[in-house]
């Protein structure tokens, strides 16, 4: 397919050059656009209508995404700032340019964070919520922090070490280091938490600790040194990849062992201290870790911020409920047809069914597994695991009936931080008698697929389960996704083939329904958008609807600008980066782009084109390492409530949010939505709280009810 490009000529693109990636062709940079997101994560902590502990929430979460973007993203920008052509020497002065604004952008956010944190624990203290950035002299916190020290901190220290540079280079990734006049050191192992929460049933308080505080304020005392130290923490480049191709499989994962070991000694992306540490440590520290001054970060408040997002959970029930610290327990409830396990298969050769969590339970999923377990008639299960819980319910089910049904199942041992838990997922299933399978050569298994055969005498019945995010319940309580289980011939013959496939290390490609990447959900799309073009040139009315988590790759960009330019209505909710400009008259100013940061970390995929009346789910955002380094399924709702209920009511909802959503200008600036004049009077739209309240009225006057209505009949 031969795509055309966009004009780009007479356009007037409005005074955004900071954020461009390339001066010639509007598109912001990934970082800077993702840098954009945790602001709007870290504006939620800031945001006095949220509940206190889920504003302390908020700035734990926004400190542990910056851990992982100096991790992950910023060791990609270097080697490409490495990897320039010599020749191309604006390019090269470009990508230098954007690497310095960032490291500038996260002086200023980490300040930003030192402040919001000061509020919140000024804001926390008449709730009986003490979390002490400074530990005190006296009273009960003084008695309960000193503890802690000398219990749980101290006698898990070395004894103090001559300090050496080179010695820095011994420091694993986010590990503590201290030090004492430029001459004795401690490593703090990494094993003791970054930060303590203790329940006081007595007084009725709860008192929070970072550990970075409690060693400067008793170590020095303890061990007899009187100026008070500096503390530092190094973060290293996290990514590693690793080809899974020609690698026997019983070496498999080891070889991700060896990797994950890497990972803990990665070169250096920045130096955090605290403290005042003299002008020559600084210099020397970024010379021997090879870092530039930049990267030498001063970070006041805490170098132990994301520790606080722990502070919820260490809340009884009865002081959140008394004084309104957190949001309501979620209603999420199992959907009617899964309350009977016995009726499940029954219901599911007639229709489809739609579970949209966490607003329905991943109880009903479990349960449906479980059935299947049970079921003597079920012969065979297949699962794709990318993340998983450490005990899940789904794995103990799969476990138990491996003796009397074959069990498959593919997991992929590279998703990132989840390695050793997978590792261990493995060996577990490996010897309750499960087939095991590994990766996929240089592509990630990121595909979210179940199968589930039965033999009712000569008649073979399949029943697909395929979703936009992972079978890991905790998540599921967190994130919102969107997932199908269906009878559908076509679909359960492809998802049948999809395991064939993979279980022998073969890429699957010629599906009916699905539509599979690195084969062709790229090529599909750029024809999707194509044809509502056509449809918009012929005078019907076209429109395209895409909720994804990320919006970077350019072939994809460049055709949602020819869509706009051809009359197309563009619609897009992205959470975090948006390299698109929207609202560019000329270019892009039939494109509208909302991003909703709120309760639950937005995470369903859908893709939506009005002419051709098309509607896919999938697991994969438009990024390029979706399209070619991952094995993604992208796969359509057929049934028609089902169509319905995301095309009237998801869709809707979600682009009608007014308290939540933040609106991209064509400035490349996020801003917050705002009630037009004509709207004043209306109610605010809360997508999550709106989404929440149909499930649990069980969808109500909604397209699902009525297939609800008609299937109990």
């Amino acid at each position: 397919m031969i795509i055309n490009q966009p004009s780009f000529s007479g356009i007037v693109i409005p005074t955004l050059p900071a954020l461009l990636a390339r001066p010639d062709l509007p598109l912001i940079h990934r970082d800077l656009s993702w840098l954009q997101f945790n602001e709007r994560v870290l504006a939620e902590a800031r945001t006095e209508t949220n509940p206190i502990l889920e504003r302390a929430r908020f700035l734990g979460i926004s400190a542990g995404n910056l851990d992982e973007f100096f991790m992950i993203r910023y060791p990609s920008l270097v080697r490409s700032i490495q990897n320039s052509h010599p020749e191309d020497i604006s390019a090269t002065f470009r990508l230098i340019r954007i690497r310095n604004d960032v490291l500038s952008a996260t002086r200023t956010f980490l300040q930003r964070q030192a402040s919001i944190l000061e509020i919140i624990e000024a804001q926390l203290d008449p709730s009986k919520v003490h979390l002490a950035p400074e530990p005190t002299k006296t009273g009960l916190s003084s008695i309960i922090e000193r503890t802690l020290f000398e219990e749980e901190i101290f006698p898990k220290l070395q004894e103090p070490e001559i300090f050496s540079y080179q010695k820095l280079n011994s420091l694993e990734n986010l590990q503590l280091g201290l030090l004492y006049q430029d001459q004795y050191w401690f490593k703090i192992p990494k094993s003791i938490p970054q930060g303590f929460f203790r329940w006081n049933e007595v007084t009725g308080e709860l008192f929070g600790f970072f550990l970075d505080h409690l060693l400067i304020q008793y170590l020095g005392q303890k061990i007899g040194f009187q100026s008070p130290p500096t503390l530092f923490k190094i973060t290293r480049d996290s990514d590693f990849s690793l080809e899974l191709a020609d690698l026997d499989p019983e070496t498999i994962p080891d070889r991700v062992r060896v990797g994950l070991g890497k990972r803990e000694r990665g070169r250096p992306t920045r130096l955090q201290y605290s403290g005042k540490p003299s002008k020559p440590f600084l210099l020397q520290a970024a010379k021997t870790l090879k870092l530039l001054n930049q990267q030498m970060i001063e970070t006041p408040g805490t170098l132990c911020l994301s520790a606080i997002t722990q502070l919820p959970s260490h809340a009884p029930e009865s002081l959140i409920q008394h004084h309104h610290l957190c949001y309501s327990p979620l209603q999420s409830r199992v959907p009617r047809p899964f309350r009977k396990p016995h009726e499940i298969f029954n219901r599911l050769d007639r229709e489809d069914f739609l579970f949209h969590h966490p607003y329905d339970s991943f109880d009903a999923f479990e349960q449906w597994i479980r059935a299947a377990c049970d079921d003597p008639t079920v012969v065979q299960i297949e699962q794709t695991v990318y993340r998983i819980d450490a005990i899940s319910q789904v794995m103990e089910s799969l476990k138990k009936a491996a003796s009397k049904k074959r069990i498959r199942v593919m997991i992929e041992l590279r998703a990132r931080f989840d390695e050793l838990n997978n590792l261990k997922v493995a060996e577990e299933l490996k010897a309750a008698g499960v087939e095991v399978s590994f990766g996929f050569g240089k592509l990630k298994l990121h595909g979210k697929v179940s199968l589930i055969t039965r033999q009712i005498g000569d008649e073979i019945r399949r029943y697909a389960h395929l979703s936009t995010g992972n079978y890991k319940a905790s998540t599921a309580r967190q994130y919102t996704d969107l997932a199908i289980i269906t009878s559908h011939a076509e679909i359960c013959s492809d998802v049948r083939y999809f395991f064939d496939r993979i279980f022998v290390g073969q890429i699957p490609q010629d599906f009916k329904q699905l539509i599979p990447a690195p084969a062709k959900l790229h090529r599909r799309l750029l024809g999707h958008i194509e044809a509502e073009i056509q449809a918009a040139e012929q005078g019907r009315s076209a429109r395209i609807f895409a909720k994804v988590n990320a919006l970077v790759d350019e072939a994809v960009i460049q055709q949602l600008y020819r869509a706009s330019q051809a009359g197309v209505r563009v619609d897009l909710v992205v959470r975090g980066a948006c390299s698109l400009v929207p609202g560019v008259k000329g270019l892009s100013e039939n494109i509208r782009v909302i991003s909703i940061v709120d309760r639950f970390l937005e995470h369903s995929r859908i893709y939506h084109f009005g002419d051709a009346q098309k509607i896919y789910l999938s697991s994969a955002d438009w990024m390029p390492r979706n399209f070619y380094s991952r094995l993604e399924i992208a796969f359509p709702i057929l049934d028609f409530e089902i169509y319905r209920y995301i095309q009237e009511v998801i869709i809707p909802v979600s682009l009608g949010d007014t308290v939540k959503a933040r609106i991209l200008t064509p400035e490349g600036k996020w801003k917050r939505h705002r009630l037009s004049p004509s709207r004043k009077g209306e109610t605010p739209i809360r997508s999550q709280f709106l989404f929440e309240e149909l499930a649990v009225r069980e969808y109500e006057g909604t397209p699902l009810w009525e297939k609800f209505k008609s299937s109990e009949k």
